[in-house]
């Protein structure tokens, strides 16, 4: 009887970890009977815990508030919305536009009047928010011609259509710098005196009695945000840190979770596959890099960072360029298109893996733990076992 020992992802704990294994079981046995499936709970073994109970992770919701709290979360939460979409101020007061009516002959519309701003403003150049990046004669251009700047210019007077104008270009430069990877993002009070400078530009008066007229649209459009991740501060962290610190227990202290795949598949009759899902697929992969494991025929991964690991010299068994070494079984790597986390081997190692992609249909990152309800995955792993 053929033997599959199947080595769990991160953050898989009780109950999840039964109800994966008989999903796993189920899955094989559709496709051919008789095999053994052997789990491997690393998890319960070695896997990351809270070891103090918490004490690391931030208070709960609602003790977070008080006298002392900094009232610059929500602006702060705000900035982050604009960051992912420059233009979500625009949009969310662009909504709330009432209908167009008709002006007096000879009325500049609100539109015209801010895209010349904008227009003159590109003709500056880049130097007006140098401070947080470069682009801002590119994004005053864009801007100027977006389709939104309509409905926001005949929703507010001109003043806080500078400063919503002003606080979309100044993120649009740092959101560029981010998705650049720039080691160099300013502070909030240089992104703060960046978007001071572009409002003035666009009509704005200067920063004073003014401020929080100024500063409400942005505190309002961030302020549900940044209670809800209040809310959920603790509950996300805790949620999260099993998989986070899995990784990281691993990388430091991964033999123990070696030497129990091991002392697991020394016990086996051959033949035996051992399967591994994404950290999973690192274990047994270091597993059996380490040391021969003659009963082991077929090692699969699915949704493994194995390759980028020995690629990027991270992977603790083999430093690239270093070779499989002979005692490394046939080695099946499925990887779904979309899970941005599953990586290719079959270059790295020419002639010991083999590569085969899995779809199911699933978009980044569900396409990650999609691979054990895809009827494809155990069609691919029977018809490769020993």
């Amino acid at each position: 009887m053929t033997a599959v020992v199947f080595v769990h992802g991160t953050g898989v704990r009780e109950p999840g970890f039964s109800a994966l294994v008989g999903r796993v079981a189920a899955g094989l046995a559709a496709q051919r009977g008789g095999l053994e499936v052997v789990p491997y709970d690393w998890g319960a073994a070695h896997g990351a815990r809270l070891a103090a109970g918490g004490a690391s992770l931030p208070p709960r919701s609602g003790t977070t508030r008080g006298p002392g709290s900094d009232p610059g979360d929500e602006t702060t939460t705000a900035w982050a919305v604009l960051y992912a979409d420059p233009y979500a101020e625009l949009a969310s007061v662009a909504a709330e536009a009432g209908p167009v009516v008709e002006r007096p002959p000879g009325t500049v519309p609100p539109q015209q009047h801010i895209r010349a701003l904008l227009t003159a403003l590109a003709a500056r150049g880049d130097e007006p928010g140098a401070e947080a990046g470069p682009g801002l004669a590119r994004a005053a251009t864009g801007l100027a011609a977006h389709p939104l700047l309509g409905p926001a210019a005949d929703a507010l007077d001109p003043a806080d259509l500078a400063v919503v104008a002003a606080r979309s270009l100044t993120a649009r430069l740092i959101s560029d710098a981010l998705e650049a990877d720039s080691p160099l993002v300013p502070v909030g009070e240089t992104r703060d005196a960046v978007t001071d400078r572009i409002a003035e530009a666009l009509g704005a008066p200067p920063r004073g009695t003014e401020r929080g007229v100024r500063t409400w649209l942005l505190r309002t459009a961030g302020a549900a945000a940044s209670r809800a991740v209040e809310r959920r501060r603790r509950a996300l962290t805790e949620a999260a840190h099993p998989a986070a610190g899995d990784i990281l227990r691993y990388l430091s202290r991964g033999a123990a979770f070696r030497a129990g795949l091991r002392a697991l598949v020394a016990g086996l009759e051959p033949p035996v596959a051992v399967v591994g899902h994404s950290l999973g697929g690192i274990i047994a992969l270091d597993t059996l890099i380490s040391a021969p494991l003659p009963q082991v025929g077929l090692l699969v991964t699915a949704g493994s960072q194995g390759p980028f690991l020995y690629e990027s010299g991270s992977l603790p068994s083999l430093e690239h360029p270093e070779p499989l070494p002979p005692h490394v079984p046939a080695w099946l790597n499925l990887y779904d298109p979309r899970d941005l986390l599953g990586h290719l081997g079959a270059e790295l190692f020419p002639g010991r893996v083999t590569d085969v992609p899995v779809d199911s249909g699933q978009p980044f990152p569900a396409a990650h733990s999609a691979y054990w309800t895809n009827p494809a995955v155990y069609r691919h792993i029977v018809d490769h076992l020993p």
